[in-house]
């Protein structure tokens, strides 16, 4: 699945054009390295997100075309002592 894509089902973004604009800002990272809206996810990778001074890091749990909200929060797990780090 695409990475823009992936931002908005999970709803860790709320809209896939400002997944789109947060990966064409470099704002994501996908398993370390800067990663562009098309960039593939799979089960086991790592994203972290940039918002403002906060970071989010997720690993990817799932892989899902569509998520109900209640789903959505099963796509991903929070990593310990990387989440909402300020930089």
């Amino acid at each position: 699945m695409r990475l823009d894509k992936y931002l908005k089902v999970s709803r860790l973004i709320k809209r896939r054009t400002l997944a789109n604009e947060a990966c064409d800002s470099e704002r994501v990272k996908l398993n370390g390295k800067v990663a562009k809206a098309g960039a593939e996810v799979k089960e086991g990778d790592v994203v972290e997100i940039r918002f403002g001074a906060n970071t989010t890091v997720v690993e990817v749990l799932s892989v899902s075309e569509h998520a109900s909200k209640d789903a959505a929060r099963e796509l991903y797990r929070l990593v310990p002592g990387a989440a909402s780090q300020k930089v």
